[in-house]
This record gives C-alpha cells, structure tokens and sequence, in this order.
C-alpha cells in the first residue's frame, strides 16, 4: 500500500525522447510530479501483473494525460488479459484524447522491438501470472572510414549504411558490415518484482548493468513468510544478482511493516556488496562505454 512516506513501486526509463513507465499503482503519477517529470510524453506503460498495486493507478494517469492534451498513441504491456483490464478501468476514464493500443504478452518470454530500443518479457513465479522486464539498448559497431574509402562506397551512403540500413544502387549491393566494426557493449537495465527467485530470473539479469529487485523483507525470520506470498527477502535477491553478475543492484517493493529497509543493508551486502536499499525518486544516468 502507499505510505505517507513511501510510494509504491514503480520504474520510469528514459532513452532518446522516448519515456517507459514499468507498473502504475495508485499514487504513481504524484510520484512522478514529485520528481519534476510529466506523465504527458510516457510513450509506453509495461505492467508486471494486475494485482492493484501495480495497476490500479492508471485510469487517475490517463485523466492526466488527456487533460495535459496528449494526442499521440499509448501503448500498453502485459499479461495476457491486459485488454479486459484496461477497459474495466477505463470505465471511470473512458473518453480520452488519444488512442490505447493493448499488447498481451503471449509467450513465457518475449520481446518487443521499438526505435532503438527493445522490451525483453520473461515470466516470473508468483501468486498470479507475472512478467520482470528488461529494456535494453543495443549498439552497432562502430563505423570505418578507412574500410569505406578503400571500397570506394559513396559518402552519400554512409550515414544510412552506419544506421544499419542496406543499399543498392546499379547493380551493386552495399551492407553495413561493409564499413562497421562488431557490436559494441550497449545497455540494459532488468526490472522485477513479486516473484520467488528463478533461474530465469538469473539469465535476464545476466549482462544487466543495473537489476532493480523486490526486496519485500529485510527480517532474517520473514523467510516463510516470503516463501508462502511468493516474494523475496533482501538476501535472495542479493543472491539473484550475484548469480546474474551484475555490477549493481537496487532494491525495491518493500512490506509496509518495513520502515527502514537500510537497516539491514550490512548484511545483505555480504552476499552481494554492490547493493542500495533504494528510495522514491532514486535515478542514474548509464552511458555507453568509452572506446
């Protein structure tokens, strides 16, 4: 439940222009407003499940939206049903200006291509159908002028060959492998909440540069508890992350009984050191590796 002093979890992205809300419990976009960010250009909302916490902050966030004026297209993941959900939702909210485009997510894992970026579902285990989330950005190699000079490749080809794009002209084909390097490292944030700890959950954590996990108990006695809701303690998670080696890792989604999770940040830094209990409004910025 939200608190006077804790909002509920949720994960806002922000890449090239494009805004990713993942989750949208009650309170969200005053969450949002808190931080100085408008809910007006979120492009995409993804939710993990449909429990209220989770959901039930949309129909107040699409008001807002078509009261800030917003014309363009939203699109909406998750679990297979979303569209049901939605529209019982949109029930206190239904004439908006601008459309809704539901995307169920059919299979246990899934992706989701958009501009420059893609959406990697993957099923986790928890009371209800539940899906984490990985936004990842990849990163073409880069371009050699040399190479591109010794094939005599026009110059007016060169910027559309380096965003991937295939030419032919008089009976000549010319393909970005002509004139780029191997992929370089690009980025990638993994997103999960309400689930026990999975060995898929591991893999999609793997070659994240930052795993934002719940982390519904610090209690070292809350074990069973956790076991019995399907969610996970501060110190599974911190396993969950040393197994997926990743170089950081968040914590999130705490038990409202839990008011000061950074008590127990000692100890779950034993398992793995590079964790933060993570607060409202917490953010980075990643950046692409230098060369």
């Amino acid at each position: 439940m939200p608190l006077p002093y804790r909002w509920l979890t949720a994960l806002m992205l922000r890449y090239n222009g494009k805004s990713i809300l993942i989750d949208c419990g009650e309170g969200t976009q005053v969450a949002l407003k808190e931080k100085g960010w408008s809910p007006k250009p979120v492009d995409i909302i993804c939710f993990t499940h449909f429990h209220a916490d989770h959901i039930s902050g949309l129909p107040g966030m699409l008001l807002t939206m078509g009261n800030a004026e917003r014309t363009e297209p939203l699109t909406l993941i998750g679990p297979r049903g979303l569209t049901k959900v939605v529209n019982a939702l949109r029930v206190i909210a239904p004439e908006l200006p601008f459309e809704i485009k539901c995307v169920e997510i059919e299979e246990a894992a899934q992706s989701f291509s958009f501009d420059g970026f893609r959406i990697e579902a993957f099923k986790v285990n928890h009371n209800v159908v539940c899906y984490g989330y990985s936004m990842v950005v990849d990163r073409g190699g880069k371009f050699d002028r040399e190479r591109a000079l010794e094939q005599q490749i026009p110059l007016k080809y060169w910027s559309r060959l380096q965003k991937g794009e295939s030419i032919q002209e008089d009976g000549i084909v010319y393909t970005p492998d002509m004139v780029l390097g191997g992929a370089r490292k690009g980025l990638k944030v993994t997103y999960c909440t309400d689930t026990r700890p999975t060995a898929g959950l591991v893999e999609n954590a793997r070659g994240a540069d930052l795993l934002i996990c719940e982390g519904m108990y610090g209690e070292p006695d809350k074990l069973i508890k956790a076991k019995e809701n399907k969610h996970m303690t501060m110190y599974e998670a911190a396993r969950v992350a040393a197994q997926a080696q990743v170089p950081a890792l968040w914590l999130t989604h705490y038990s409202p009984s839990l008011t000061h999770p950074e008590e127990y940040i000692k100890e779950v830094r034993k398992i793995f050191e590079n964790t933060v209990a993570a607060r409202d409004g917490r953010t980075i910025e990643l950046k692409f590796e230098e060369e």
